[in-house]
């Protein structure tokens, strides 16, 4: 997967998927929100078909909003991680 920086100030991103859907940048636009520091987390495709996926991000100003994606995608890699032990414990 490969993403492009389409729009990136000191407060805002904006981050295009070039394959792939909307889907994964919907669980980290959803995992966004609990950061204190985001004050604009969203999502949108020009066309479902042809569109490729944007992720907006705009901080508050104390977090630079490509940290504030790192960050929730680390928060999100620990969470599947440990989901996928526990599947693993309860399926054996």
């Amino acid at each position: 997967m490969e993403l492009n920086i389409v729009e990136k100030s000191k407060n805002r991103v904006v981050v295009e998927m070039t394959d792939g859907d909307i889907s994964l940048y919907n669980v980290i636009r959803k995992e966004l929100w609990n950061d204190k520091d985001v004050k604009i987390a969203g999502c949108n495709i020009d066309h479902p078909l042809v569109g490729k996926p944007r992720l907006i991000v705009e901080t508050k100003g104390t977090a630079k909003p490509l940290e504030a994606i790192k960050s929730a995608v680390d928060r999100l890699k620990k969470e599947v991680t440990k989901a996928a032990k526990d599947a693993e414990k309860t399926l054996k």
